[in-house]
């Protein structure tokens, strides 16, 4: 927690404006002197990251917004028209496209190190599900800005996505005829995509200040998964964490730049780049790398509304995690069982995600290999799908209820500052707890 504040005014225009709006103190106990856990490793850094691509982000969609046109009829030629008539339109381009993939890339790295960690757990359930709510935000709108430039992928995947939410009993054909506005996806449908695609950036910066205020309650977790216990676990986040996650960000600002400037159409579809079509359908239509995950779980299963509800429910199982997890020690690096099945997890999410970009008769073990010891149908991408989404389910509403009511763990440390022992044998007395004793 932050504590209590140690914001001095300097001059006399900062004690006015502290007494009218103190907004300098809100920043100096926010980002100077906020006690933060001192073992935090680089994993951490990706908050910093987050932030400073919706920031890209916002931005660069602002500029789009003033040269792109919303309509069946130009929306193609107005993408096309900014890379190469605008002043510097390529490169806002390259950065809101390829910014939308290093987005996803950070989320998920943020997200997959608080599983890790723990950082779901009480007293921090509210900055989780507020994270969660980030995360689909940040979908709903990658799925309407992948709409915009209006090429083959585009259109036929807004068909496909919006047929599917029809498939939802009572509401959902009133849903789908809203989001197209009429019987079809067309001009319509684009512009609705496009206030909401507009919008949706804003929602999700105000939902961010929420998540940083829920953060700034019960503070960072921290590798150990640990509580503070005094002034000794802490140090100031600046310049400590400033200058730390400024190298970090610096390091992930190189890849995306590596993107921007030498593949900048690496990550995009081949299909895309041909104008929308209505009456001729890609051979495979497949969504942006990020959602395919989820796009192998919706095919994994023939029945069109159970597919629905299992996409759907591989996001909404995210929300209710905290009351999943019954461990009471947060970090893995004691729960060396729950390690094996995490990284197994892990496994299953890659495996989803080749699974959602490739057919659903595609051999999953190609070449002669795979048919010598598997019937063909067997052999099958959709197979695969069906036991990576299996296992997805199973992590979250078996393995992790009863790992935490049968696995032993090993000691955690009395706090922070206590030395970090890899092995409890080698434990000296007093230097590690019982998980009801750390709390």
């Amino acid at each position: 927690m932050s504590g209590h504040s140690t914001y001095e005014p300097k001059s006399g225009f900062e004690r006015w404006l502290d007494t009218r709006l103190p907004i300098l103190r809100f920043a100096n106990d926010t980002i100077v002197t906020f006690p933060t856990p001192k073992n935090l490793n680089y994993w951490w850094t990706f908050g910093g990251v987050l932030s400073l691509m919706l920031g890209i982000q916002i931005v660069t969609g602002v500029i789009l917004a003033m040269h792109y046109v919303p309509h069946v009829d130009y929306a193609f030629a107005s993408v096309e028209r900014i890379r190469r008539d605008v002043n510097y339109g390529w490169l806002i381009q390259f950065m809101h496209a390829n910014g939308a993939s290093m987005f996803f890339l950070a989320v998920y790295i943020h997200i997959f190190r608080n599983l890790y960690y723990g950082s779901y757990k009480a007293p921090r359930e509210v900055l989780w599900i507020l994270g969660c709510i980030i995360y689909l935000l940040m979908i709903i709108t990658a799925f309407m800005g992948y709409v915009l430039p209006w090429g083959q992928m585009s259109f036929h995947g807004a068909v496909v996505i919006t047929n599917l939410i029809g498939a939802l009993p009572v509401v959902g054909n009133s849903i789908t005829t809203w989001l197209w506005g009429g019987f079809a996806v067309d001009d319509p449908t684009l512009n609705r995509f496009f206030s909401l695609h507009y919008l949706l950036p804003f929602v999700i910066a105000g939902v961010v200040a929420l998540h940083i205020w829920a953060l700034h309650v019960p503070g960072n977790n921290n590798p150990t998964g640990v509580n503070v216990k005094s002034e000794a676990d802490t140090v100031p986040f600046h310049p400590y964490y400033t200058v730390k996650d400024g190298f970090a960000i610096s390091v992930f600002l190189l890849v995306y730049a590596a993107f921007v400037f030498y593949m900048p159409d690496a990550l995009g579809d081949a299909v895309n780049y041909v104008q929308a079509n209505p009456l001729q359908t890609p051979q495979h239509i497949v969504p942006e790398w990020y959602l395919l995950p989820f796009y192998a779980i919706l095919r994994a299963v023939p029945n069109k509304l159970m597919g629905v509800i299992l996409m759907f429910g591989a996001i909404a199982t995210l929300f209710v995690l905290p009351w999943l997890d019954t461990s009471k020690v947060r970090s893995m690096r004691y729960r060396p069982t729950a390690r094996l099945y995490y990284f197994i997890f892990i496994v299953a999410c890659l495996v989803l995600g080749y699974c959602g970009a490739h057919a659903p008769d595609d051999p999953a073990i190609p070449g002669p290999a795979g048919p010598q010891f598997l019937d063909s149908n067997l052999n099958s991408i959709v197979w695969l799908s069906r036991i990576g989404a299996l296992y997805y389910f199973a992590y979250f509403w078996v393995i992790t209820p009863l790992l935490g009511l049968t696995e032993t763990p090993l000691p955690v440390p009395e706090s922070i500052s206590s030395p970090v022992l890899s092995h409890p044998a080698s434990a000296p007395a007093g230097a590690a707890a019982s998980p009801e004793k750390r709390g």
